[in-house]
């Protein structure tokens, strides 16, 4: 038996070589490597450090085994976020209906395989939407209407602004402020797309489950989902790693 017959199912498909190959994790076990270097650590013992950042890079984007329960429920956070998960619900709805209607067959079984992606999809803005939340809540904690006062106060008083260490802190705490705004506005528009795409492909397979005589008639909706899955996984990988700039800014989450 060779290694690749002894990984799980899962992991046998084309994420996982995307995520073996993905550039983000090469770039980390450099930098990871690089920083043990420089403090002085030996070098056998830097490329050990090397591996650990690429490992947990590839583990973060490797596919999660089907079949789990994940639970959710959107009354846990507030909008928009809410209303992005209760869409992805939604749609997930009327796909399992269009599943059930269908004659059993090669095209129910297709149906069903693309069904499990839609799953992933909805867990994937589950969890994208709990970060955007924790992300709006970290946002509330950086109070930007009293530090901008407070830089006001500071710069009124201060002799020279530039070399002011208070006003230099109070600057780079709104800008903080301003970098994690900008990141759940981002969030926030691709999502609406993404839940936009994933009705788009839940109305097609509505209509191809209907009229379809051939299961190599839903070979452009497998794609069309998996798509929208994959870049779902993408959005809420790069919402993670902006979840650092949140704490780094003094917020929760």
């Amino acid at each position: 038996m060779s290694a690749l017959d002894k990984l799980p199912e899962h992991w046998k498909s084309r994420k996982t070589a995307d995520a073996v190959m993905a550039p983000s994790a090469i770039v980390l076990a450099g930098v990871g490597a690089a920083a043990a270097i420089l403090t002085g650590l030996p070098g056998l013992v830097a490329l050990g450090v090397g591996a650990i950042f690429y490992g947990g890079r590839v583990a973060s984007l490797l596919p999660r085994k089907k079949g789990g329960t994940t639970r959710i429920d959107p009354m846990t956070i507030g909008d928009p976020w809410r209303g992005f998960v209760r869409g992805a619900l939604d749609a997930q709805r009327r796909y399992r209906n269009a599943v059930a209607s269908a004659t059993e067959g090669p095209m129910r079984d297709r149906l069903i395989e693309i069904g499990e992606r839609i799953d992933a999809g909805v867990d994937e803005c589950w969890r994208i939407a709990r970060r955007g939340n924790a992300l709006n809540d970290a946002i509330q904690n950086l109070d930007v209407p009293q530090a901008q006062v407070d830089l006001e106060n500071a710069k009124r008083t201060s002799r020279d602004d530039a070399n002011d260490p208070t006003v230099r802190s109070l600057e780079a705490q709104l800008d903080s402020a301003r970098r994690v705004v900008e990141v759940s506005e981002d969030t926030q528009e691709k999502l609406r797309l993404l839940d936009a795409r994933l009705d788009e492909a839940v109305a097609r397979a509505v209509e191809l489950s209907i009229r379809a005589d051939d299961v190599g008639e839903l070979g452009g909706l497998g794609s069309q989902v998996e798509d929208v899955v994959s870049d779902m996984e993408t959005l809420r990988v790069s919402l993670e790693e902006a979840g650092g700039t949140a704490r780094a800014a003094g917020g929760g989450g």
